[in-house]
């Protein structure tokens, strides 16, 4: 037998050719001319050659599918099976394309099968055919499909209504449901349908433990059939004899529950099931012109719109949560009785589908998710770029091809380091700036806006420290001031200046170097850690106002780092501590990830344990303060012996790594 398929290297066609070679045929596939090096691709996979698998040049756009008269008329009479398989299979396509693939393309397949004088015309439908019927939509069940409003819906009803209104040959309708992967191979060329919701599992499962119990929904029920299924229930009912007119649904008559569905995906995937499960008729007392004003408040639709974007959903999908529709399979079952072919269930081979997703089609796995791809050509400005963290991430994004701009006060030393990180192969710009001056910090943005045209990524690391308990504070007030001149003026200047050409842009990202010490109140930084909170407290209320804009803010709650900041400390020498390198690693990932904080999982306990048993936490913080004393310099005093550690001191600050004491 001779077969002719439209959409042939498609993801459904590529399984059907498959089917139809091993019935020992030859399977002619229309191809566009570019994309015939994708048919060579897929004859390997098949095994064949060009005589088993012959490519037709035409176009699913153009009347008679563009197939040129020399290969119709060598072609006419000589096809036994014409399968019209191409179409948009995405709902959240525009209108226009779906029309023209759908509908157009359809007209274009029926024309060709006639000019050909193909034996019989197999139209793959789909269940969106029925629109949202409620109730159960049998197979012999056509103009009674409801609610056509998505062109999705409309474009599958109307294009199934062609075929029943003009083909003028033989014919037979498949309707499959949603189509996921293989069942043995979880093969699949896309995102759709149910593995929408998988990366929002994922999170969830990065988020909770997999015996935390959640809250989900119930929903309508999804009809999901693997491809192997489908190609092979197509595969026998085609060859069928007597089966000309009828149509064919390709579905799972015991359909799931959409929550039940996101259950099983969740098991596959390890992540905490739904527990209790939320029915939207739970609500139906609820007037539905309230419910839709509700819906149409401007923060419920851009909260919505933000989740669904994060989690890669697209917003019409989410009107198919409750499908009200179940179908009908007694023709199907009736032809495929005896033969072998059974749907799998959801749950034997959920594992696989979810694996091979996350394998090779999690979206994270093509995002660049380097700091090269996320910095390369980006004016990234540095402050405090001369030592510790600063010339430690100014290292990295010089050697990630930024075009790094750096800032410092003292100027000899800024130049040492420009010269070191222009050897590395950066594109270095330095100026001289004292941060805690803001005549000078207006004066350097200036000067950078003047050279750079805009500032992309702004590092706010300049800061001074100050380890000193309150008791020897009391004449010492200018502590207070000078760092929150530094730590919290001169960042606020800085983003102040750089914000509006950031805002102008609709680009912008801020990363500021904070401390443990706001998370977990930590004794003698009174001053250093007000000032960071102070700046912590500035970004979240900027972050608020400028959300919808893309100009975003990283707060690093950073732990304690072995850097000229803490050397006159003896003590540090003594404790755990990360490196500058380190440091700079998670200076990296703020500015490729952009989340809203970076803190070490301590310093998250500690804010959690201050937010619920504060006492607690007081004393805790209090136990520290006093294992650990003043410093001679602190107190006023020289000393050049390094102080005695005691093994409980070594203890305790093992377990409370990084936090400052």
């Amino acid at each position: 037998m001779n077969y002719f398929l439209t959409g042939g290297t498609g993801f459904i066609g590529r399984f059907l050719v498959d089917k139809l070679l091993a019935r020992g045929g030859t399977v002619y596939v229309l191809v566009r001319e570019q994309s015939q090096e994708k048919l060579d691709r897929l004859r390997e996979r098949w095994g064949s050659n060009s005589d088993r698998v012959v490519a037709v040049i035409g176009d699913l756009s153009s009347p008679g599918l563009g197939i040129d008269s020399a290969a119709l008329k060598d072609l006419q009479g000589n096809i036994d099976h014409f399968f019209h398989l191409a179409a948009v299979y995405d709902m959240g396509a525009d209108e226009e394309s779906q029309q023209v693939a759908n509908i157009e393309g359809t007209r274009n397949a029926l024309k060709a099968a006639a000019d050909l004088k193909a034996g019989c015309f197999h139209h793959v439908s789909s269940i969106a055919a029925a629109g949202l019927f409620r109730g159960t939509f049998r197979e012999d069940m056509f103009e009674e499909a409801e609610k056509l409003d998505h062109p999705y819906l409309l474009t599958k009803h109307e294009s199934e209504k062609v075929v029943r209104e003009s083909c003028k040959v033989p014919f037979r309708i498949y309707r499959p449901g949603m189509v996921i992967g293989h069942s043995k191979t979880g093969e699949m060329d896309k995102v759709d349908g149910p593995y929408y919701f998988f990366k929002m599992i994922q999170k969830i499962r990065h988020a909770l433990p997999q015996w935390v119990p959640t809250i989900g929904i119930e929903g309508g029920r999804l009809n999901i059939v693997p491809v192997d299924y489908v190609v092979d229930a197509m595969d026998h009912i085609a060859h069928a004899k007597g089966e000309d007119g009828n149509c064919f649904h390709l579905v799972d008559p015991e359909p799931n529950k959409v929550g039940e569905v996101l259950n099983i995906f969740s098991d596959a995937g390890h992540a905490p099931r739904m527990a209790m499960r939320i029915d939207s008729r739970m609500f139906g007392f609820i007037p539905p012109f309230i419910r839709q004003s509700l819906k149409s408040l401007p923060p419920v639709q851009r909260l919505t719109n933000a989740v669904l974007d994060d989690l890669g959903i697209p917003p019409s999908v989410m009107s198919f949560l409750n499908y009200p529709t179940r179908f009908d399979a007694r023709e199907t079952e009736r032809v495929l009785k005896d033969s072998g072919i059974e749907l799998p269930r959801l749950e034997d081979y959920a594992s696989v589908i979810w694996d091979f997703w996350e394998r090779n089609l999690d979206p994270d796995l093509f995002k660049d998710r380097t700091l090269k791809g996320t910095v390369e050509g980006k004016v990234c400005v540095v402050t405090g770029a001369t030592s510790g963290i600063g010339l430690a991430t100014a290292q990295k994004l010089a050697d990630a091809g930024a075009i790094l701009v750096i800032g410092a006060r003292t100027k000899e030393t800024l130049d040492e380091v420009a010269a070191d990180l222009e050897e590395r192969g950066g594109n270095v710009h330095a100026y001289q700036c004292d941060f805690a001056d803001m005549e000078d910090c207006d004066r350097f943005v200036k000067t950078v806006l003047d050279n750079h045209g805009q500032v992309d990524v702004l590092v706010n690391n300049a800061g001074r420290s100050i380890r000193r308990s309150l008791a020897l504070s009391f004449d010492r007030f200018h502590d207070f001031e000078r760092t929150m001149q530094l730590n919290y003026f001169g960042a606020v200047r800085l983003i102040m200046g750089f914000a509006p050409n950031m805002l102008e842009q609709r680009r912008g990202h801020v990363v500021n170097i904070s401390s443990i010490g706001v998370l977990t109140n930590a004794p003698r930084f009174s001053s250093y850690v007000a000032s960071k909170s102070a700046l912590d407290a500035f970004s979240r209320c900027a972050a608020a106002e400028w959300s919808d804009r893309n100009v975003t803010f990283t707060t690093i709650n950073m732990p304690l780092v072995r850097t000229p900041m803490i050397a006159p400390t003896k003590i540090y020498d003594s404790v755990p501590t990360l490196s500058t390198d380190e440091a700079a690693q998670m200076v990296a990932d703020a500015i490729v990830y952009r989340p809203k904080r970076i803190a070490t999982r301590l310093g998250i306990f500690a804010q959690v344990l201050h937010a619920l048993a504060p006492k607690m936490g007081e004393i805790v913080m209090n136990t520290g303060y006093r294992m650990f004393p003043d410093s001679a310099a602190a107190a006023g005093t020289k000393s050049s012996e390094k102080p005695k550690v005691s093994t409980e001191q070594v203890a305790f600050a093992a377990i409370m790594r990084g936090i400052y004491w």
